[in-house]
């Protein structure tokens, strides 16, 4: 699912992601950037790990920005069909990852955890069947080893456990094979979906 697309469906369910839009040049990348700080991707269904294939640039100031877009369209080219990105970059924060996927046994599962690159590091992450409860969300917080650190100490737990009933509901509503939320930015008061990943 393209990314506005799945932005769009996210936003139905009151989960907030980050500004974004698709550019086709670096004129329009510096124009969507309005003088502040963003971050260019190549996007394309080829290219699952855009970090590892050096499609992702960060912290773009407007005089960085066209030759990064350059850089990126020019690797992006052996991953065609291909569309560049512009976000706004997040506010500093903890980053978390959500997941869904359709299990063969138990059906459609959610996910919890530390995300970034430490999701495969530490596997500190935790799973249960959607649809949940709100006991079920504050469960999936408590048990993760990271939890007073993506949570602030609890302080932004009741934050992250109403984000976690969101996707729920959403992973049970629609007939998604696949949901990929990594990395969320969570700060004590507030959150950005960064990247989005939905595959049906």
């Amino acid at each position: 699912m393209e990314y506005t697309s799945a932005a769009k469906l996210l936003k139905g369910y009151g989960i907030r992601s980050i500004e974004s839009a698709y550019v086709r040049d670096a004129e329009s990348a510096i124009k969507f950037s309005k003088g502040g700080k963003i971050a260019l991707k190549g996007i394309s269904s080829r290219a699952l790990h855009k970090s590892k294939a050096g499609l992702v640039k960060l912290n773009l100031s407007s005089k960085e920005i066209e030759p990064a877009f350059k850089e990126i369209e020019k690797r992006s080219k052996k991953f065609s069909p291909y569309r560049i990105l512009a976000q706004r970059m997040a506010e500093p924060g903890i980053e978390i990852i959500i997941g869904g996927r359709v299990d063969p046994q138990f059906g459609k599962m959610i996910l919890l955890g530390l995300g970034g690159i430490y999701v495969e590091t530490f596997k500190d992450f935790s799973l249960r069947a959607c649809p949940i409860t709100a006991y079920d969300a504050r469960k999936m917080v408590s048990e993760l080893r990271s939890r007073r650190i993506i949570t602030y100490g609890g302080r932004g737990s009741a934050q992250l456990e109403s984000l976690l009933l969101k996707a729920s509901k959403l992973i049970a509503q629609n007939k998604i094979g696949e949901l990929d939320l990594n990395p969320v930015i969570v700060r004590e008061k507030g959150y950005d979906v960064v990247d989005i990943r939905i595959l049906w």
